[in-house]
Order: structure tokens, then C-alpha cells, then sequence
């Protein structure tokens, strides 16, 4: 578990109806967002999946989208069906699973979202921030681990 230090950035998105998850967003918007996410070029990092905060949620969308951030002057082009919108600065408390066999990663995922709900992040001086920004996950790659992200503030300002 680390914590890092987002900058402000730009997320190109692409939304869908009311998934919650991977599997319902899939069923959505199709499964091949990803490669038209790994396409664009200026990405600050990989493309994840993201759970929005209540206020980056627009009326009739989904929860859980697919986007890759950009740098805070991004002004390229978007492609068709996805938008752009801006992220503040924060702060995120990474969680990193163990390097798993790719057919497991079910299980990897499992055991980190098990974690991750009884982690208090308060012994570390700092407390659960969800409205502040996107939870993330990476794609599941077994060589790394899983990895999903939860913003954090410090609890003493």
C-alpha cells in the first residue's frame, strides 16, 4: 500500500448507462474501449476503470466508466463517443495485490477488495476521501498484481 499525489489532469471517458462494474459496462459499451483507449498518444498512463465520485456522474450514466488520464493542457482530439472532463489534484492510497497466474484473477481481485474494506487508513494519518475524486483499477495483468487506487485526505489538514 502507497500513497501518491495526483495533479490536476483531464480524464478522456467514455460513460456508460448503469454498470456498476466491468462486466456490466462490457455489456454496455462493448469491450473494446480499451484499445481505443490505449490508442491516444499524450496519455499521462494507462487507460483504467474507474467508479465515479456522485458528482462526476451525469443524469442517466453509469457509476463505473473506462478513461485514460491526460495532461491538464490537453486540447488534442477525442474520439467519437467519449468526453472530457477535468480532476483536481488528490491524493490516492494504492493497493497492490501479489503477482497471481492470469487464469486467477478473479481470485487477485477478491482478496484486494477484501482488504481494501477493512483497511484503516486512519493508522497512516490519513482518512477515505470518495467524493474527492475516481476510485481506479488497473487491468488486472497476473506478472504485477492487481492494483486499484481510493483517494484519501489527511486526516489533519
Amino acid at each position: 500500500v502507497q500513497v501518491i499525489d495526483r495533479p490536476a489532469r483531464k480524464l478522456i471517458l467514455k460513460r456508460g448507462v448503469q454498470a456498476a462494474d466491468y462486466y456490466a459496462y462490457c455489456e454496455e459499451v462493448g469491450c473494446d474501449i480499451w484499445e481505443i483507449l490505449t490508442g491516444i498518444k499524450e496519455a499521462l498512463y494507462e487507460p483504467v476503470g474507474l467508479w465515479l465520485p456522485e458528482h462526476l456522474i451525469k443524469p442517466g450514466t453509469s457509476l463505473y466508466v473506462q478513461g485514460v488520464e491526460m495532461p491538464v493542457n490537453y486540447a488534442g482530439p477525442i474520439p467519437d463517443g467519449f468526453e472530457l472532463i477535468e480532476l483536481p489534484p488528490c491524493k490516492m492510497m494504492v493497493f497492490q495485490g501479489e503477482p497471481y497466474d492470469d487464469e486467477h484473477y478473479e481470485e487477485a481481485i477478491s482478496e484486494v477488495w477484501e482488504l481494501m474494506k477493512t483497511y484503516n487508513p486512519e493508522l497512516y494519518g490519513f482518512q477515505w476521501a470518495d467524493t474527492d475524486a475516481p476510485r481506479f483499477q488497473l487491468a488486472p495483468m497476473g506478472y504485477r498484481g492487481y492494483i486499484e487506487a481510493r483517494p484519501v485526505r489527511p486526516l489533519h489538514p
